[in-house]
């Protein structure tokens, strides 16, 4: 069975439930962490499917973070393959650039809980098919994207219209986190350079989002479970 490859911007925006999910599944994986090296070769074909990760940079910040170019091309030659792909938040826009669409600040930051709609598309797709219309997810990002030419949309929220979309046999970008756990939001509130940013959204209250993961966070790892158990199917059925 080919491995999986997980690629991580920041240390602290893992795989969450993706790990258990892939385990599940029966598959092994890797996780590069791009900031102390990228790899010097990509070779997908030896792949069972590519998943990227969150991270707070955006995906034009080359200046800053090189790698940030290569990661494009990377996941460029994994849709073209059609090999399972998975983008998370910065993720979901790294696909959605690969695939040529244009990546910009959101009108609003949504950090904390927030509502997402699913579209009638979503009801017979692979990964979310017979997912409620309405669920509540977690959300931690700035930036949006267009939807690019020949991706279907698959979820929206008032605040954001593209929340989910899929190209191709098995290419997802999703803006939310399935993947959290309530200790890897605690973690995120705690990062120094989190505490700063949400020292200046005064809308956002850590002690809410707090609360609210409480009250919500067994839903949210049950739709995790479902959509994300779904995705480590399809590499598992890529790489068999």
């Amino acid at each position: 069975m080919k491995p999986v490859l997980a690629l991580r911007h920041v240390p602290h925006e893992g795989l969450g439930l993706l790990d258990e999910s892939l385990r599940q599944a029966g598959l092994t994986y890797s996780v590069i962490d791009l900031p102390r090296g990228a790899p010097r070769s990509f070779q997908p074909g030896q792949l069972s499917g590519l998943i990227v990760l969150g991270g707070p940079m955006n995906v034009d910040d080359v200046d800053l973070y090189p790698y940030l170019a290569d990661e494009v091309h990377w996941v460029r030659q994994a849709v073209e393959i059609g090999l399972p792909v998975l983008g998370i938040c910065l993720g979901s826009q790294m696909l959605a650039k690969a695939l040529g669409a244009r990546v910009y600040p959101n009108d609003h930051k949504e950090i904390g809980w927030y509502p997402v709609d699913l579209a009638a598309t979503a009801e017979a797709d692979p990964l979310f098919g017979e997912c409620s219309p309405r669920e509540t997810v977690f959300q931690w990002h700035g930036d949006t994207f267009d939807l690019p030419e020949h991706a279907t949309l698959l979820a929206s929220s008032p605040l954001c219209r593209h929340q989910a979309f899929s190209y191709g046999p098995a290419a997802y970008g999703i803006q939310f986190h399935l993947e959290v756990t309530a200790a890897m939001i605690e973690d995120w509130l705690r990062q120094p350079a989190n505490c700063v940013e949400l020292s200046y959204l005064k809308h956002i209250d850590p002690d809410q989002i707090r609360r609210e993961t409480t009250e919500r966070i067994d839903d949210l790892n049950r739709l995790g479970r479902k959509v994300l158990g779904r995705f480590a199917e399809l590499c598992k059925r890529r790489g068999g």
